[in-house]
């Protein structure tokens, strides 16, 4: 059986992830420069928005997974995790 296209995603996920966090320790150390600490900031948001997109597509596809008999979807509310809900 071949892999689908988006069996990678999980490692991107991971990935982007990881890096992420390593950002932001460099950034909360406090010895960048202002040039590194923007470019910094700017990479970090692209890797947010990145892993936003990959929850919300790995959501779509459990939506879609949870189809019922009739091939109608039932959507039901992930549970979140328990900083999620200290957000809100």
């Amino acid at each position: 059986m071949s892999e689908s296209p988006t069996s990678s995603a999980p490692a991107q996920f991971e990935s982007s992830l990881a890096e992420l966090e390593n950002l932001v320790k460099q950034m909360e150390q406090g010895d960048m420069t202002l040039e590194a600490s923007l470019a910094a900031y700017e990479r970090g948001v692209k890797l947010s928005r990145q892993c936003q997109e990959a929850l919300s597509k790995a959501q779509f596809r459990i939506q879609e997974l949870k189809a019922g008999a009739e091939g109608e979807a039932t959507l039901e509310d992930l549970p979140l995790d328990s900083d999620d809900e200290r957000n809100t």
